[in-house]
């Protein structure tokens, strides 16, 4: 059995550490002038040479020399995951007080520090406020913020960076070539992006996929290998979200779940894809944080549609000839700038017409809202008191919901497995479910581009 890739290319040094000079090159300092601390903690995401560096550093303390086999008596690895009780620490404590059996210092690396309990914690505390002259300790973890502020300060803190993509290509290059494994340079830049900041993720992903092709691996054996949607297919729905497409973003959203990528995964090239453009187009940041929800929702496929059609339902129906002479909406402003990709067929040329000549969606004449309503208050009471007041369209793959305020569409989005039994029950499951914040727009199309400009509102019926 081949040994994996992320354990061979494991750096035995400070000078083989990636992208993390800033800490590398205080440590070699120090272990020069021989000025080492009695308490290290090294904090960051994983995968980034944290545990590397902790075993390096104690191995360079003692001036030992270091690979993967190295095990030594004097150097002491405790994972806190499973070692995190107040019993493991006060084991420890009385454990430090033996003095090294052959090196110069005993030194304790404690792995997911933060996993230790308060109790914990507390006993740990007074082993660091006085420790013995042998002992050294060298904490890590990916989440500081659980970390006690009396541990934090007692320790000397290197916060480590994620992997940048530049520097995880080139080091995935070196790796590749090494290994005679034939791939493109852009295949290497989208496996650095796709490791999400990890040089361990990253040079694991090219263990997986070095056996992918016979010939050079390409971006698309990555894309395909990984499940991504393609990258033409991205830049068409951000352009669907620019000219307002509902149609077209339905489809394409279809489309990559029916090709086996998920939402969260689409939703994740989305926000790599509108990062390039934040700093000159700030208008698109509302849209990014509506994306950066997808991958915490229940139902990732529905939140991924709202965050692609919140801005819609705010502005004036496309379908009113009165509307064609309002501004355009902000953020078709800014993504219209990314190059337009058109590969619609002869039958869907219909959403390129006009706004004038464009004729809105088909709705059911069958749907019975007043039956939705009675079904829902047996099922969701509580949905049941806020669809009162809400509004609804049903056109032909749709069912929106207007919740009329932020707080109610959050309410109603907790019934959405009861609101998609309903549907199913009424012979209308293959309708999507979307859920808006705003009120229901105006039917009449110059009403509509009234309320527009006077910043919102929802349309009443009064009887004379």
């Amino acid at each position: 059995m081949g040994q994996a890739l992320y354990r061979k290319y494991r750096s035995r040094s400070l000078d083989e550490i990636i992208g993390q000079s800033h800490i590398t090159a205080i440590l070699k300092r120090a272990i020069d002038a021989n000025r080492i601390a009695h308490a290290y903690l090294l904090t960051g995401p994983k995968g980034v040479g944290k545990t590397s560096i902790a075993r390096i550093l104690a191995h360079e303390i003692n001036k030992l020399p270091y690979s993967d086999e190295s095990s030594h008596l004097d150097i002491v690895e405790i994972d806190a995951a499973s070692n995190n009780s107040v019993e493991d620490i006060r084991d420890l404590r009385e454990r430090v007080q033996i003095a090294p059996s052959s090196a110069e210092k005993k030194i304790y690396i404690i792995d997911e520090v933060h996993m230790l309990s308060k109790s914990a914690f507390n006993a740990l505390l007074k082993t660091l406020e006085e420790p013995p002259e042998h002992v050294v300790f060298i904490l890590a973890t990916t989440d500081v913020d659980k970390l006690p502020a009396t541990i934090l300060s007692r320790v000397q803190r290197f916060n480590f960076r994620a992997a940048i993509p530049a520097d995880n290509a080139k080091h995935l290059r070196t790796i590749a070539d090494a290994e005679g494994i034939a791939i493109d340079d852009d295949a290497l830049s989208l496996i650095a992006e796709r490791s999400d900041g990890s040089f361990r993720n990253s040079v694991s992903l090219l263990d997986q996929l070095r056996h992918a092709s016979d010939e050079s691996i390409s971006r698309e054996i990555v894309e395909r290998v990984l499940g991504l949607a393609d990258s033409d297919i991205v830049t068409q729905l951000l352009n669907a979200y620019a000219e307002d497409d509902l149609g077209k973003i339905v489809a394409l959203v279809d489309h990559t779940e029916a090709y086996g990528t998920p939402a969260v995964i689409l939703a994740d090239q989305l926000i790599a894809a509108l990062r390039q453009h934040i700093i000159d187009q700030p208008s698109l940041l509302p849209l990014l944080d509506r994306l950066l929800e997808v991958r915490r929702s229940a139902w990732p496929y529905i939140k991924l549609l709202t965050a692609l059609t919140a801005d819609m339902s705010s502005q004036p129906p496309k379908s009113s000839p009165k509307v064609t002479t309002l501004p355009t909406p902000s953020h078709s402003s800014t993504l219209g700038k990314l190059p337009p990709v058109d590969t619609a067929q002869p039958a869907q040329k219909e959403s390129q017409k006009p706004p004038a000549e464009r004729e809105p969606p088909a709705v059911s004449s069958s749907f019975q809202w007043d039956s939705f309503l009675e079904r829902v208050k047996d099922k969701a009471p509580g949905a049941y008191s806020l669809l009162g007041k809400a509004g609804y369209d049903l056109s032909a793959n749709t069912f929106t919901l207007y919740a009329g305020r932020e707080f109610n569409k959050k309410q109603l989005e907790k019934s959405l497995p009861v609101f998609a039994e309903i549907l199913e029950q009424m012979k209308l499951s293959d309708h999507d479910i979307v859920i808006s914040p705003n009120a229901k727009p105006p039917k009449d199309g110059q009403t509509a581009a009234i309320v527009a400009m006077m910043g919102g509102g929802e349309e009443v019926s009064v009887d004379g």
